[in-house]
This record gives structure tokens, sequence and C-alpha cells, in this order.
């Protein structure tokens, strides 16, 4: 998934609650679930980022040779900027972007 297009906000914002239980019709199993995709987003970005600096990683056993790449703080920044794991669950589940099911109604099946 692209999360640098998120529509997430960057700074803090107040929720309908009713908004977010009215799928579950609970508020503590929305926020579960919000909750896992959260984990599941910022696995993804630190994979993501990860990737991306080992692009300039230098393997030196050298301690005296550490260089500042611009490049490695640009992305580094860029990372930094983007809205935050839980911001960016909360906008899907709004949207209706994220698939749940209950084990409960499989395991009765």
């Amino acid at each position: 998934m692209d999360y640098k297009n998120s529509e997430a906000p960057l700074t803090t914002v107040t929720y309908d609650r009713t908004k977010i239980e009215e799928p579950t019709n609970n508020i503590y199993e929305a926020i579960s679930i919000m909750a896992k995709r959260a984990v599941q987003i910022s696995e993804d970005l630190k994979i993501e980022l990860i990737d991306k600096l080992e692009e300039f990683a230098t393997h030196n056993d050298s301690l005296e040779e550490i260089f500042e790449n611009k490049e490695q703080i640009e992305v580094s920044r860029f990372y930094e900027k983007l809205p935050k794991p839980t911001a960016m669950a909360i906008e899907e589940w709004l949207k209706g972007k994220i698939y749940y099911r209950k084990q409960e109604a499989e395991a009765k099946k």
C-alpha cells in the first residue's frame, strides 16, 4: 500500500466515537482492529525505511570514517514527516478500507 499519499492528519484529532464503533457496534473491538492495522503499517514502513537506508550503508569497520550522507538524512526526514501509523489506521478504518472478520462466526460454520 502507498502510505506516502495518506490523507491521515499529522496532528492530534478528536474523532466521533459513534463513527469509529459503527462497523462493529463495539468500541473495543474497533480499537483492537485499528491497533492491529497500525502495527502492520508500522512494520511495513520500518522495512521500507531500512531497505532505503541500506542503499547508503557503508560497510567499514572503522568508526572514524562516518560520513553524513545528505540523501540518507533526506530519506529519514521524509519518513519522520509521514503521519503516524495509528493515524493512518484510523483513517483507513473510517473510510472502510480495513477488512476484518470475526473468528466466532467462522468457527460455527
